[in-house]
Order: C-alpha cells, then structure tokens, then sequence
C-alpha cells in the first residue's frame, strides 16, 4: 500500500496541488477527477474482507457482481450477468454473463473465474469475514465450518464460460440483490496465485499496480491515510460512456475537517456534514445540503459475556431508559428518526416492532430486580464509542440519562475506527455505540446479524430459539408469513437485549453544484460510471 505507480500518480497530485487561482474542485470538474470525502482509511481493498460501509464504497467502484442495486429503487439491476431464472422450487438460479466480459489487465473474464472467488470465500483456511453471505448455496455453511471437505460438493457450477448454476439450501427470493454484495465478486484466479493470496489474507495482491479488478475503476495510488486514486477502467464496458476519468477518496476522519475542506474548494462532496453545520448550511447554500434516507440502524451494542450486562435484566433497564426521542431533536438536531426497533422503516415493506419506548420506572424496577437498586453496587459501565462527530455527544447525553434515572456511573472512552470495529470483533468492550447500513432491502439484513455465532454478531449472545424462528423464516415462501416470524424474532432480540436501538440513519452531506447524477442511494453504494462533473 505504500508503493504506487509514480507515472499514474505525478499527474493527480499535481492537480490537488493546483495553479494558484484555481481549487482542487475547480482543477476536478476541467480535469473530470472527482474529490470524495470517505471518512476512514480502509482496512483492506479484499472484497472477502470488507466489513464497514467505508470499504465497501471503494471496493464496490473497483469490482462488481453479477448484479448492481440501483441507488433509488435499491432494486437488482444486471451487472456481469445480463439476465438470470430460477426453477419452480425456488432451489435453482441460472445467471448469464455478458459477452465480452474483461478483467483491468485485458484478461477474459469467464464463469470460472466466479467459482474460484466463491470458493475462496468459503474456504475454512481462509476465513473470509463476510463468507456467511454465500452460505445460501447448498452445503456452504458446512463446508466453511469444515464438516464436509470435498469443495465440489458446493451448490456452484460452471457449464460455460458465461452460465454460473447456483443450487440453494432453501428459497431465497432476495438472491438477485444479495449477490450484487463484495463477497460475491469475481476475482482474478492468476492474480490470487501469483501473490499466494487464494488460501491466505494480508497478501499484496490488492496494492497499487498489483490489484486486478473487473469494476468501472481501478486502482491508480493508495497512500496510506492521504487519498486512494482510482482510474477509469478501459476494458469496462461503460468505459466509452463513463465522464469521470479519476475519483479521489479522501480519508478524512472528522467531519469538521471534511466540511472545512468543502468550503475551501477541496471536495466535490463530503461523506457526512456535522449536526451543529446543519442550520448553517440550510441558511447559507440549502442547495449544497443534502439528507437522503439511509438503510441503516444505530444501536447500542452489550457485551453479554461480561458483567453486569451478561444479565439481561441490567441490558433492558439501561435500554429503556434511553429517551430517543429527546436524542433525535437535540443531539441530532432533527436529521434523524428515533429508533424503537432495529430494523428501519421501508425495509422491504416490513413492519418492525416497537417495543423499546422510553420506561424509566420499568427500567428501576429491572435494575432493582438484578440486586443494583438506584444503580448501588454496580460497577461504572465503560461506553466505547468511535471518534466521530456525534457518538461522543450520544454517549455523553446517555451517560447523563442513566445516572439521573438509574444511578449508574457510566465512562466513555474513545477510538479511531479501527479499534473500535477490532474491540468489538473481539468482545473487548462493556457498552459499545455501533451501527449497521443493509446490504439489502430486506429485514434478515439486520436480524440474521444477532444469529448464533454469527460473523457479525459482536456481542457474545446466543438464542437458540432465535435461531431457529429465522431458520423457519427462511424456508417459509408466504410473504406475510414469513414477516410474521420475522417480527417475532425482533421483538424476542429487542427484549433479551443484547443490543438497545438509538436511531435511523441518514445520509446527510454536502454537493457541489457541479457534480451531476448524484441520486439518492439508501444502501450508500453508488455506480460512480453514472457521475459527471459539469461547470
């Protein structure tokens, strides 16, 4: 990551060092090069290894599925497949790729080249972070927990260079849109072998000069906590269209930084704008603002493992004496809705349950119940949050409730993203602020998070009986049915309490004028090929 092409990159700097008189964003809309805030450095550019938003925004821009979302309808669009079926039982997907698919080097793209990223995913040796999204495909989920060996045994094949058969563990009516997600792209098998990169992660295969790519950009420099430049991709097939020659993401951390940078002409758009900009903004350039809605629930994260909260009880009482509403018109300054679920509304026209309104005598009953009446005896509750511009002022706002209600002490401590996303992943954490953004519009993209050992389930609970009402959701193909149990399942989740809903997202940034086609996109992905900048 820290060796770059100098041809390819002399020339973008000497734009973002610009001529006197003229802005970086001035010199982007001449130059077609777009300047991006994207708030954290990436972890990995490893399509088997995103698992933030922030990630998977540059990933998606250099590789692409079968499918694509499109970004107002979040609706499955062709993508490296122009069509697909499915059999009567729901078992059998058929998809048909394009003709002419190639690779960044010039390569043929083929249907084998998906087999091998799948198998990859799955690969128990490898251990692949979002691997759990394959594991619709028959006997996936046993090959990867290493109960079956024989890696042809997978429900995946190959006919042809451009026909991929997927058989199913079950009905999966949503497939369409789940493999348009990273861990479903293709990747190019050469390239794995030749940076030893098939079974083994942390290899150098996804660095500048090296990373093979199929997406409408590839990758051009990355310099570690600066910027990451991407380039047209000449074999793309919207290449002859595509207006942006280059996109700049910038890792900006703190969103003050980021809308200072906007008003010194450094970004064409930022990822977030700071809740107390907001008023400003609407006052001086409402045209620039933007807040578009945001497939993503925020929460409070328990660790279930560690007292006092492996107590339920202790979880509840913190949880109901949260006053979401009073956070969303303060903290937020209105540019959110309170959370009384975890799952958001429009979800796939699911109906959440809305279980957790503010009860704080029920929540000092609770408390007292667990042997911690007004909060004696309990330990001060340390709340982790990340760095950012409104978790800080969440939690202190939290920690203020809980010790007028309940008597109990809380502390906060903060860290960069990294920590934060690794203490969680290792449950080296009390109380933790956390969020999570669908992949897809249905409500399983939040709930199937909190399943039993799940990859994503960073909060040492477990219920059986949880398990197994999603396990019967996703056999079941009555629609209603099926929501049924989905609802009986968040309402189960909601009241053991391993995690306490805040608020619904949103996406709230600023917009240069100049850049044109930047719809709103509730899954937080975008087709950069569809954006132009214009005077």
């Amino acid at each position: 990551m820290r060796r770059f092409a100098i041809a390819l990159v002399a020339p973008i700097i000497a734009l973002l060092g610009c001529a006197p008189r003229e802005t970086p964003v001035e010199a982007g809309i001449r130059t077609h090069t777009l300047l991006v805030g994207n708030a954290a450095e990436p972890a990995d550019l490893d399509p088997h290894l995103a698992t933030i938003l922030t990630d998977q925004i540059i990933i998606n821009t250099l590789f692409e599925g079968l499918t694509a979302l499109d970004e107002q309808t979040t609706k499955p669009v062709p993508a490296a497949a122009e069509s697909w079926s499915v059999s009567a039982d729901g078992l059998t997907w058929t998809f048909h790729l394009r003709e002419n698919l190639m690779w960044s080097n010039g390569e043929p793209l083929v249907a084998a080249d998906f087999i091998t990223a799948w198998r990859r995913a799955l690969n128990p040796a490898f251990a692949a972070d979002n691997a759990w999204y394959l594991f619709v495909i028959k006997n996936a989920e046993a090959y990867n927990a290493g109960q079956i060996a024989d890696v042809a045994t997978l429900g995946i094949a190959a006919p042809d260079d451009r026909q991929l058969v997927l058989t199913l563990e079950q009905p999966t009516p949503f497939l369409p849109a789940l493999v348009s997600l990273p861990a479903w792209f293709p990747l190019n098998p050469r390239n794995l072998e030749k940076f030893h990169a098939l079974d083994q992660r942390g290899q150098p295969w996804t660095r500048p000069g090296n990373l093979v790519s199929n997406g409408a950009y590839q990758l051009a420099a990355w310099q570690p906590n600066a910027r990451i430049i991407l380039d047209k991709n000449p074999h793309h097939r919207d290449a002859a269209t595509a207006q942006l020659e280059h996109i700049v993401f910038l890792p900006i951390e703190k969103p003050d930084d980021e809308e200072r940078n906007f008003r010194a002409g450094q970004l064409h758009v930022t990822f977030t704008l700071p809740v107390t900009k907001i008023a400003a903004w609407r006052a001086r350039a409402p045209e620039q603002l933007r807040i578009d809605p945001l497939l993503q629930s925020n929460f409070l994260r328990f660790n279930t493992t560690r007292a006092p909260c492996n107590d339920a009880r202790v979880r509840r009482a913190l949880s109901l004496t949260i006053d979401r509403d009073l956070l969303a018109r303060t903290v937020l300054q209105g540019s959110r809705l309170p959370a009384a679920s975890l799952t958001p509304p429009h979800t796939g026209g699911y109906d959440a349950p809305n279980p957790m309104n503010v009860n704080a005598a029920a929540a000092r009953a609770l408390l007292a119940e667990a042997g911690f009446a007004e909060g004696k005896g309990l330990p001060a509750i340390e709340l982790m949050v990340r760095n950012d511009e409104i978790m800080p002022r969440l939690a202190e706002a939290i920690q203020a409730m809980w010790k007028t209600e309940l008597g109990v002490t809380a502390t906060i401590s903060q860290t960069e993203q990294k920590i934060w996303i690794q203490n969680q992943q290792t449950l080296n954490y009390a109380v933790c602020l956390s969020a999570w953004t669908a992949d897809f519009p249905d409500p399983v993209s939040f709930l199937e998070l909190f399943l039993s050992g799940g990859s994503y389930n960073w909060t040492g609970w477990t219920s059986e009986r949880y398990d197994q009402i999603l396990a019967q959701a996703a056999i079941t193909n009555d629609a209603g049915q099926r929501f049924t149990l989905l609802r009986t399942a968040e309402t189960l989740l909601l009241n053991e309490a391993p995690i306490a809903p805040l608020y619904f997202g949103a996406q709230t940034h600023l917009l240069h004028p100049a850049v044109k086609g930047w719809t709103p996109a509730p899954l937080g992905f975008r087709r950069f090929q569809f954006i132009s900048l214009a005077p």
